[in-house]
């Protein structure tokens, strides 16, 4: 029975410690400690990206790859390289930073589809003759650093809507860009 009394009188005394070293003393107003942000699964994330679509200028995060889709020009050509009558060239500006450990490739040519006015485009090497000085997007891209480049594409002088879909894994899901005419 001794012994009883001296283990419950044990357990109040490190109970009562405990208490008093967890409480605080200094004020009993709130405190901000941070900003709740709710946490979503990469598939949650994934998912939201598939079925959004991104407009010149935002930058989207998908599978450690941040994507932007920076400028959209048009050109008439030049003298010895025209676009077929009733049609422009349209150049896209894309930037792609590599945030994984490991090295990504970007092709102008598989990672991209695109869709004008919802028919589907394909790549135009001629269009890419009017890109001045800005590199063709088209490269391998180490861990941690950048690629810049145009993607060419012929289209309607009167087109609306330019969608053009990057797809950093060729068996994966894709980021929707869209400009507007």
């Amino acid at each position: 029975m001794k012994i009883r009394k001296i283990i419950i009188a044990l357990v109040c005394f490190l109970l009562t410690v405990t208490l008093v070293a967890c409480s605080d003393t200094t004020t009993n107003e709130p405190k901000s400690v941070g900003t709740y942000v709710e946490e979503k699964t990469q598939e949650e994330t994934k998912e939201e990206v598939k079925e959004s679509k991104f407009e010149v200028g935002e930058k989207v995060e998908f599978e450690n790859i941040i994507a932007t889709l920076v400028e959209v020009s048009e050109s008439k050509g030049s003298t010895y390289n025209k676009p077929d009558e009733g049609n422009v060239y349209v150049l896209c500006e894309f930037e792609i930073e590599n945030k994984s450990s490991s090295e990504i490739t970007v092709s102008s040519v598989l990672s991209f589809d695109a869709y004008c006015d919802g028919y589907s485009l394909g790549y135009s090497l001629d269009a890419l003759i009017d890109k001045g000085n800005k590199n063709q997007l088209d490269g391998t891209v180490a861990a941690g650093k950048k690629i810049k480049g145009v993607i060419g594409y012929e289209v309607p002088v009167n087109w609306e809507e330019l969608e053009i879909i990057y797809t950093p894994d060729l068996f994966g899901d894709g980021i929707t860009f869209i400009a507007y005419h």
